[in-house]
């Protein structure tokens, strides 16, 4: 049971729901949105946090799932379930995208580990894809949601019959242009227009009845009349006749496919109900994503355990501010099972009692919470709250009649699996009188072990939750310093109200506040002194604490430092003595080696002093040796590569002595240049005593003796001083090359645009040698196709002119072959 039915608007979910509902697409899922209530079954409870959990996790981690396309199928399914009917193109387009999207997600967890994302992977079991459904939408309905050409023959047929009327019907007007522009009837920069659909040539109205037609409109002014030659009408007309056929065939069509998918609408349906669950899931992800709501502990039994608990609301409204919201802490359980909240207006009470419960009522919806993961929340099977003002003038409700409305409620249906929220309990009335009855009933929802978080400003509340076992006091903090509430709360002491220290900061004058502190006696101004220096010393000592943990935590970090140091050095320690071992083992080795050598060598020659002599000098001659080995092998390096340098360099002076040998004589291919001047040519013929020079494209004879030869990199140098034309002389080739792309898009632009365009274009693509070009200029009405294409049937070096597959544009693009 859920208490009053306005449960949702006080605390806040009304909002909640409208901030999920804007991240669903389907209608289907808003409508599962709208159709979620609270639940007291923890299967239920658990499954639905599951599968948002899931999807959170995806969102943030999973970066090769599928894009998916929501869309809402059920309805026009539906719509075919009787015999004749069916689904326009647009929504057969659909379709195939439910169907892919609902296939790539199924794979997508088909190849997931089981154990990775159960809940989800199990939705995608509960229905069947059907390819032979999708290869049917296919086969009808192109990549842009129209029906294809090919569809069937018939249509197929009347398109091509189509094509060709309008082709005529193009030329024929341009030639009717061409010659009411050669007899002055229209001027020669006027164009052929379209109004109303149908092709017409704009007509100064003075010479309106020149042309036979049909006048289809009148530019502002009224100087222009836009008139349909009366050659072209009946062509019009066959051409419209054809259009109702065209629609008659597409009928034909999308109804035989409503007719091949109709025995699969039950399995299609499910799939649909898929898609609308999945967006409502992904919808709740991406909420709890912004909120940072995660899934916390679950228990069966009544209880509540918030750690770092935020209101959703609150939070966001926060954000835009960028300010932080004041996390909440705060238990009851089976032990302490009523928490009366007191402190300052303002303080947070309010916010703290409508956090709590709009967060339970949010699990028990099935939505995770924005909470600490180590939070637990149990289950109860009712909630009941009172909060607001109620007084009603049509129901005969005051403020205070409306609250014990409310409490009557509450004592008559609460239980102990029963949660009840209360704010400014015993309020509305004459004090002492409020806060008696306040008290019974605390009492008797004490007794029934109801569960529930109230505040009060009440000191006999305060006084009785103190003494009675279950009930637990619980203080909103304040900086007496500072005179501003800290929105943190205290369990375990009550709240001071604070009212002189507020008052006194609102700038009441000092005689009203000490006339009140005398009337108010001195028993309750000891005992809100009591709270005060209670609440000062809390504070003191939980800064002392606060300092210490970070001191413990700082010295921590400093020992764990100098640990790790200490075990690095060690072990850098432990390594270099190893490899010096090493080393000393190795060379301690050779010089054994080599004693004993000289030892065997002294014994063998009986001491004779020459033979010992060299024997030690051999010795010594090894310890220089093995003390100076690098800086030898080194030595022996450079001077390899120094011998290697100048054998190379030898070579190559070699080579060069040779190459000008062969250079200073004239033969055929040789680089020369006229004496005394500095154009570089190349001899291609000798004969006599002249030689034929080329100069590029110019070719010159002259006498042997007056020409000398050039090295190849003069002429390399001479080749490019001429190659580098400046962008006033010419074009360049080599960058047209480079940036010549073989498709070309003229649409949008008028036919006296597009024209020169396409033809600058045609003269690139034969500069660089291209054998196939693509003109997108879209269909529209084909008249700047047509004119187009007029155009490119006088290009002598063109073979091919015709339109591009349908399935890739059709006659939306021109394709030509050169």
């Amino acid at each position: 049971m859920i208490y009053p039915d306005t449960y949702e608007i006080k605390t806040g979910f009304d909002k909640i729901r409208k901030m999920i509902e804007s991240n669903c697409i389907t209608k289907l899922a808003k409508q599962k949105l709208q159709d979620v209530k609270f639940s007291s079954n923890s299967d239920f409870i658990c499954t639905q946090l599951q599968r948002t959990g899931e999807m959170l996790h995806i969102l943030k981690f999973e970066n090769s799932f599928p894009e998916c396309a929501y869309v809402d199928i059920v309805d026009f399914l539906k719509k075919i379930t009787v015999g004749g009917t069916y689904m326009l193109a647009a929504e057969l387009f659909d379709l195939a995208k439910a169907i892919r999207s609902a296939k790539d997600i199924s794979e997508w967890f088909k190849n997931c580990d089981e154990r990775k994302y159960p809940e989800l992977k199990k939705m995608t079991k509960q229905f069947t894809i059907f390819p032979a459904v999708l290869s049917k939408i296919e086969d009808t309905v192109n990549r842009f949601g129209e029906i294809k050409d090919n569809a069937s023959p018939e249509l197929l047929h009347i398109r091509k019959t189509v094509a060709a009327c309008q082709q005529q019907i193009s030329k024929k007007i341009y030639t009717i242009l061409k010659s009411a522009q050669n007899e002055g009837i229209v001027d020669d920069s006027a164009s052929v227009s379209v109004r109303d659909g149908r092709m017409v040539i704009p007509v100064n109205t003075a010479n309106k009845k020149k042309i036979k037609g049909f006048v289809h409109d009148e530019s502002a002014t009224g100087k222009t009349a836009y008139i349909e030659p009366i050659e072209i009408v009946e062509l019009n007309n066959e051409i419209k006749t054809l259009e109702y056929e065209e629609q008659r065939e597409i009928i034909k069509i999308l109804i035989a496919t409503a007719d091949f998918i109709r025995p699969y609408i039950a399995e299609l349906l499910n799939m649909g109900d898929f898609i609308g669950e999945f967006d409502f899931i992904n919808a709740k992800a991406k909420f709890s994503l912004a909120t940072e709501a995660v899934m916390p502990i679950i228990s069966n039994k009544p209880m509540m355990n918030l750690q770092e608990a935020k209101h959703p609301l609150l939070m966001q409204a926060l954000k835009k501010e960028n300010k932080q919201v004041v996390p909440l802490n705060l238990k009851i359980d089976e032990e302490r099972h009523i928490l009366l909240i007191s402190g300052p207006n303002a303080g947070g009470k309010s916010v703290c009692l409508k956090t709590a419960g709009l967060l339970q009522y949010m699990l028990q919806c099935g939505f995770p919470v924005p909470a600490s993961e180590n939070s637990e929340f149990g289950i109860f099977n009712d909630i009941f709250i009172d909060i607001g003002d109620e007084q009603s003038i049509e129901n005969d409700l005051s403020t205070y009649s409306s609250h014990l409305l409310n409490m009557k409620t509450m004592l008559k249906n609460a239980t102990e699996k029963s949660l009840v929220l209360i704010d400014e309990f015993g309020s509305g009335t004459e004090p002492a009188i409020g806060g008696a009855i306040a008290e019974a009933a605390l009492t008797r929802l004490a007794q029934r072990r109801v569960f529930g978080i109230i505040t009060t400003h009440y000191t006999n509340l305060k006084h009785f939750a103190a003494n009675n076992k279950g009930i637990v006091n619980g203080a909103m903090l304040f900086d007496t310093q500072k005179i501003q509430p800290l929105f943190k709360l205290e369990t375990g002491i009550p709240g001071s109200s604070f009212a002189f220290e507020i008052a006194r900061k609102t700038g009441l004058p000092e005689e009203i506040l000490s006339l009140a502190a005398e009337k108010t006696g001195d028993s309750h101004i000891n005992i809100e002194k009591s709270l005060r220096e209670i609440a000062r010393n809390r504070r003191y000592w939980e800064a002392k604490r606060s300092k210490i943990k970070q001191t413990d935590k700082y010295l921590q970090e400093i020992t764990e430092k100098y640990e790790k140091e200490l075990k690095k050095l060690n072990e850098e320690r432990k390594a270099i003595i190893a490899k010096a071992k090493e080393e000393a083992a190795t060379l301690l080795a050779n010089a054994n080696k080599q004693i004993e050598n000289t030892i065997r060598i002294i014994k063998e020659n009986q001491a004779e002093k020459e033979k010992t002599s060299a024997a030690r000098k051999q010795l010594n001659d090894f310890k220089q040796n093995t003390l100076t080995e690098n800086q030898q092998s080194v030595s022996d390096s450079i001077d390899k590569k120094i011998e290697t340098l100048q054998k190379k360099r030898e070579k190559h002076n070699h080579s060069d002595k040779q190459n000008i040998e062969n250079e200073t004589e004239i033969k055929t291919g040789s680089k020369v240049r006229i004496k005394g001047q500095s154009a570089i040519g190349e001899i291609i013929k000798i004969s006599d005593k002249n030689v034929l020079i080329s100069y590029g494209n110019i070719i010159t004879s002259i006498k042997a003796a007056d020409v000398e030869t050039v090295s190849e990199s003069e002429y390399r140098q001479s080749r490019r001083n001429n190659c580098a034309v400046s962008p006033q002389a010419g074009f360049n080739l080599s960058s047209i090359q480079l940036n010549f792309k073989p498709s070309i898009d003229v649409r949008g632009m008028r036919t006296e645009e597009a024209i020169p365009v396409i033809e600058n274009f045609i003269d690139e693509a034969m500069m660089v040698g291209c054998s196939e070009l693509k003109i997108l200029h879209g269909k529209g009405n084909g008249i700047l196709r047509t004119q187009i294409r007029n155009i490119l049937k006088n290009v002598a070096d063109i073979k091919y002119i015709g339109d591009e597959h349908p399935d890739f544009g059709g006659a939306g693009i021109t394709v030509i072959k050169m």
